[in-house]
């Protein structure tokens, strides 16, 4: 937005949250801040000022997440055949945001993502899509807790704390992590942590370049051959790719403020490519350097003696506890909008349920401590359907495609069914490797 010094400014998010009581979330996952970023000075949409440039950086940074850590797992568990998976899915979840923009060309009503639910398939689709949004936004920052656990406890494995009789090493290090990020929940103003959590792309890029370095000069190396395909890890990897494109709920926002919005194909060519090549770089990379050994989190593999190891893992540590308060803030102010209350009253209630929901981020963190396992469970049950099985769901529905048989039309309900069996397979293994470890 040219004429908006504050483009990622989420101080704004209060405000919007209070309109969601009748139009319900817009932000998603770790996808919050961005879709701050189009928001005016009284919470409303800035419609048509954001140039192309400045919607490919919102777009990459929605795009961009801690996904990317998990990227040499999935394609470890998968084999090098899966990594035909991750470009499928790329271009099914490219395919989808091209719907979304369909969707809202149809009906210029519609500005949001829970619009196009509603306006498919009325307040039971307004509520779907909802849910969907609030249960990903939870586990997602409920990973943020358990990577800071990981990496932290990575980083210092003598330093032990012990809470109570039940807690201690990670589970004590989740809890600390917790105490850390609770006063930031509390904070009415988000606007200094948005500017850090909107580097999304500078964070990914850090990390990427990083571990390169570790592999090519401090000594990891490319060694690592693989197997060519891994047929029982399939379900998990095919579930981490998808979680590292759950973005689509933002990019009504996106497109809604865009100055050209007949460029908006154009964006998502650009942003799926470059964010499609480096999570295969990433994937690739860590399977050479660490092979069948690579962690849930290739941050846990690196030598952590090592410069460029320091600066991946201390940028891993940086972003989500960044990204912490723009996770759970939607579902703070939406809970709040669920007591009725007094203007002097709404400050405690904001400390009482932002309190309750960091204690229950910490209970499930240390109940469910597999970051691997959980994100794989969120990109399945989660991801794919907000992100494939939704938009397409919703564009047929609106543009009256489901009553007659067409190229389009069949190439769509492809997808959709890819998508449930990609559903039902990869939910049914995660949940199973979460029991399996419990």
């Amino acid at each position: 937005m040219e004429t908006h010094e504050h483009n990622l400014n989420v101080s704004l998010l209060a405000d919007k949250v209070q309109q969601w009581a009748s139009q319900q979330p817009i932000g998603f996952a770790q996808k919050a801040e961005e879709v701050e970023s189009q928001l005016d000075d009284n919470g409303n949409s800035t419609a048509s000022c954001t140039s192309f440039f400045k919607t490919c950086f919102n777009s990459l940074n929605a795009l961009s997440g801690v996904g990317i850590l998990s990227t040499p797992y999935a394609l470890a568990s998968g084999g090098w055949l899966s990594l035909t998976l991750l470009f499928a899915i790329a271009i099914a979840a490219f395919y989808s945001g091209l719907l979304i923009q369909r969707c809202m060309d149809l009906d210029p009503s519609i500005r949001t993502y829970p619009d196009i639910g509603e306006r498919a398939f009325g307040k039971k689709g307004r509520l779907l899509i909802s849910v969907f949004m609030y249960v990903e936004l939870f586990l997602v920052a409920t990973g943020f807790l358990i990577l800071e656990g990981d990496n932290l406890h990575n980083i210092f494995p003598s330093m032990e704390f012990e809470i109570g009789s039940f807690l201690s090493g990670k589970q004590s290090l989740v809890v600390i992590v917790g105490l850390f990020v609770l006063p930031t929940v509390w904070v009415d103003s988000l606007s200094i942590l948005s500017y850090v959590s909107a580097s999304g792309v500078l964070a990914s890029g850090i990390i990427l370049i990083s571990i390169f370095w570790t592999g090519a000069f401090d000594g990891v190396g490319f060694q690592q051959k693989g197997k060519p395909v891994n047929w029982s890890g399939i379900p998990t990897a095919v579930s981490l790719y998808s979680f590292c494109y759950c973005a689509h709920p933002v990019f009504p926002t996106i497109y809604t403020s865009m100055n050209k919005k007949h460029q908006f194909s154009c964006v998502l060519v650009v942003c799926f490519i470059l964010c499609t090549i480096s999570y295969a770089a990433m994937a690739v990379m860590g399977y050479l350097m660490f092979g069948e050994a690579v962690e849930s989190q290739v941050t846990l593999n690196l030598p952590i003696e090592k410069l460029s190891s320091k600066i991946a893992i201390y940028t891993t540590l940086l972003n989500p506890i960044c990204k912490y308060a723009l996770m759970v803030t939607p579902i703070v102010n939406t809970a709040k909008q669920l007591f009725p209350c007094r203007s002097h009253t709404k400050r405690p209630l904001g400390i009482l349920v932002g309190t309750t929901l960091v204690l229950s981020n910490v209970f499930v963190a240390i109940c469910v401590p597999f970051f691997g396992y959980l994100m794989a469970l969120v990109g399945a049950f989660l991801s794919v359907t907000a992100s494939i099985i939704l938009p397409c769901l919703c564009y047929l529905k609106i543009s009256g495609s489901y009553r007659s048989i067409s190229y389009k039309s069949v190439m769509i309900w492809v997808i959709i069914l890819s998508g449930v069996a990609e559903a039902v397979f990869g939910t049914y293994t995660a949940l199973g490797q979460i029991l399996a470890h419990l």
